[in-house]
């Protein structure tokens, strides 16, 4: 087991220096001058050019990116701000609790809801209950995450008064959100569940199972259910990966200072550094969370954890 998580660590490097090299030449080939932006369009050119110099604009490409990754590496340093001039990794530690915590909140909701619909729906397949919820799931899927969370506002906010539109000091600011964030996943987790779960009732072991008479729940949650959960991992695990990354809309739309909102701020003002370290910091959560769903699997299913042997 440990040899498996050194070499899935090890795996994180060439990702990890993919994504930076990446995100470095786009935000590089992007057009701006992030010294004009900083100084305003009324500053001199003298200014404007020292200040290129201090940040390192001046430098070619390959110099730049290897400062930034020797920075980065040997000082764990991401850099300073363009627009604030405070530390990179000062803003996003600021800025990633409230995308962590709306990213969990959506994902909780999603499988609360998700997991049990998709259970019923394979156990009464074919039936009203499934065709509806299935129907349902796939609205979800298709309805874009600003609309439903325009939606929830003018209905729970506004007309209801129920909720408040913004902020995430307290519970009741987080069920909106969480909410319109977490609906495309209930619907992929829900279907993800029904196809799984179809898939192993088939299987000579439920038959057996049913065949020494054992209870219908029994049969469902212990057999079916537990060997189902591989791929409803790895459809979680992914999800909340995503929600990380994609909570830039949700961010907006309810005022939550998180680091989605940050890193569109950041590439409307060219803040290289700020852009850069976001992304990063996003493509290590995404990869600590798949490793994570790995080492799960050998929790939930004996054969994975023999192969680790």
């Amino acid at each position: 087991m440990i040899k498996y998580i050194a070499r899935r660590l090890l795996m994180l490097i060439p990702v990890l220096l993919g994504v930076t090299f990446i995100v470095f030449t786009m935000m590089y080939i992007t057009p701006g001058d992030p010294a004009r932006l900083v100084l305003g369009e009324s500053a001199p050119e003298e200014a404007v050019e020292a200040l290129r110099e201090e940040m390192g604009l001046n430098d070619p490409f390959l110099v730049q990116y290897f400062n930034y990754m020797k920075n980065l590496i040997v000082h764990r340093d991401l850099g300073i701000s363009y627009v604030t001039r405070q530390p990179v990794m000062q803003e996003i530690v600021a800025a990633f609790p409230s995308t962590l915590k709306l990213a969990g909140s959506a994902v909780l909701f999603a499988i609360i809801l998700g997991i049990p619909i998709g259970i019923i729906s394979a156990v009464k397949k074919y039936s009203i209950f499934d065709n509806v919820t299935m129907a349902f799931a796939l609205i979800g899927i298709s309805m874009p995450v600003f609309w439903l969370g325009l939606l929830l506002i003018l209905l729970f906010s506004v007309k209801l008064k129920m909720l408040p539109s913004s902020g995430y000091a307290s519970f009741k600011h987080m069920i909106l959100p969480a909410v319109s964030l977490g609906a495309q996943s209930v619907a992929i987790i829900a279907r993800m569940t029904r196809s799984s779960m179809l898939e192993v009732s088939g299987q000579d072991y439920i038959r057996t199972a049913r065949a020494k008479g054992q209870k219908e729940g029994t049969v469902v949650l212990k057999h079916a259910f537990r060997n189902a959960l591989i791929p409803i991992s790895t459809s979680v695990g992914l999800q909340f990966g995503s929600l990380l990354g994609g909570a830039v809309l949700t961010e907006t739309i309810f005022s939550i200072p998180g680091i989605g909102r940050l890193m569109v701020d950041s590439i409307k003002m060219r803040d290289f550094p700020l852009v850069q370290g976001s992304v990063l910091v996003i493509s290590v959560a995404f990869c600590i969370v798949n490793l994570l769903v790995d080492l799960y699997y050998a929790y939930i299913d004996p054969r994975v954890k023999t192969q680790y042997k």
